[in-house]
C-alpha cells in the first residue's frame, strides 16, 4: 500500500495514493489505522483524492477508522472523494456515519473548530 503520512500536532493527514480501496489495500490501512490511533492520536484525516475505486473491505476500513477515533473522543474525517466512491457511501448509507469534506483542508479546519468546541465545553462546566 502506498500512503503519505503528515503528523501535526492536533492531527494527522494520512494520504492514500492508490486508485483502489479494496481487500489488498485493506488490511494495510486498518493497521495503519490502528498504529496511528495506540500513538495517541484520535484525529484523523484521510485523504482518498487518488481512489477511484472501492468496494466493501474498502468501506469496513473506513469505518475501523471511524470507530477508532470516537472512542478516542476525536474525529475521523474523509476528504477528496471521487463520484464512485462517494457514491457508494451513499448507498451504503454510511454518508449519515462518516464525516466527508471536500477537501483536506476543509477536514483540517473542521478538527481545529471541533477541537475549540472542546475546549469551551470544558471551561464552561
Amino acid at each position: 500500500m502506498k500512503f503519505t503520512v503528515d503528523k501535526h500536532e492536533k492531527y494527522i493527514l494520512l494520504k492514500l495514493n492508490e486508485s483502489k480501496l479494496n481487500s489488498i489495500v485493506t488490511p494495510q490501512l486498518k493497521s495503519e489505522l490502528i498504529l496511528i490511533n495506540t500513538e495517541g492520536q484520535r484525529n484523523i484525516i484521510l485523504d482518498l483524492s487518488q481512489v477511484k475505486y472501492a468496494d466493501s473491505s474498502g468501506l469496513s476500513s473506513l469505518l475501523v477508522g471511524h470507530r477508532l477515533c470516537k472512542n478516542a473522543t476525536g474525529s475521523f474525517i474523509l476528504a477528496g472523494l471521487n463520484d464512485a466512491v462517494a457514491r457508494l457511501i451513499t448507498i451504503s448509507q454510511l454518508d449519515n456515519v462518516l464525516t466527508i469534506v471536500p477537501t483536506a483542508e476543509e477536514g483540517v479546519d473542521l478538527i481545529f473548530m471541533e477541537e475549540i468546541e472542546k475546549e469551551l465545553k470544558k471551561e464552561a462546566r
